[in-house]
Order: C-alpha cells, then structure tokens, then sequence
C-alpha cells in the first residue's frame, strides 16, 4: 500500500510541478507555490493512510459491528445452535478471523457437539468470503425449569 502511493504521489508531484513551472513562465507565478502545497496534502493524506492501516492491523482491529451481526444470524440459523454466548473477530490484512462461542443442548454426545460445531464454521466461512478461519467453541446451554419439559431438550 505505501509502495503504490509513493508511485501516485510521484506522478501527482510531476503534474503538479509540470503546472505550476508552466503557470510561473506563462506569468501566473503564484501557481507555483499553489501546486507545491497541493501536492503536500496529497502526500500528506497518502501518509495519514497509510499510517491508519498499520495501526488497524497492529492492535487487532475488529470487523465492523455489522458484519459481526450477520456471523451471528448466520451461526444462528445452524440446526442445534440455541444462543450465542460470545463472538470476537479481528482483522489480518484484508482476512478475518473468528471465534465464536455457542449454546447447544447440555447433554449432547461429543460427536454432535462437534457437528454443530463443524456446521457453524462451514456456515460462516461459506457465507463470509473475507473470513480466513472461524473457530467454534459449544458451550452447554444451562438447563432451567421450563427446559426440562422440553421435548426439544431432552
């Protein structure tokens, strides 16, 4: 990203040299120092760019907050997933990562936990092409009073 403004900012310092030359020989001479300053606030701006990507990508920037929303629905629209108990993400150049926590019924077997598991992490890796990995944690939904007459909970 630096390397390819640092070619923009070349070819825009050119034209703008190139106009204010050509505005102070054709009589206009404050043409130069007006294309010497444009040209430092286009540099300048490639610089603040520059600089706000590599501390985004430095600190572990999280996805925008709707973009984690739509990993929920997605992660929520997958058979035995009943809550969301957690979700993080973070940038790493233009990939993401997640972790995502889930609720499944507390008295699954390891092997359909780890199915829900694999589904929710197929699911958001199809839907989400930006998303590198997603890793997938099943918590067991706690049970209460109203799920013990549950046939879905049993």
């Amino acid at each position: 990203m630096a390397d390819a403004w640092h070619h923009r900012s070349d070819a825009l310092s050119s034209v703008g040299a190139m106009i204010g030359i050509a505005g102070a020989r054709l009589g206009y001479p404050i043409l130069d120092p007006v294309a010497s300053v444009v040209i430092c606030i286009f540099i300048g701006k490639a610089a603040v760019d520059v600089f706000r990507d590599a501390l985004d990508k430095m600190v572990d920037k999280a996805c925008d907050d709707e973009t984690v929303q739509k990993m929920m629905d997605s992660a929520m629209t997958v058979m035995g997933v009943k809550q969301i108990d957690d979700i993080k993400t973070r940038m790493f150049g233009a990939k993401v990562y997640g972790d995502i926590e889930i609720a499944a019924k507390g008295n699954l077997v390891l092997v359909e936990s780890h199915e829900i598991a694999e589904n929710v992490h197929l699911s958001i890796e199809k839907n989400f092409p930006d998303v590198k990995h997603c890793m997938v944690h099943v918590n067991p939904l706690p049970e209460t009073e109203n799920q013990k007459n549950d046939p879905e909970c049993l």
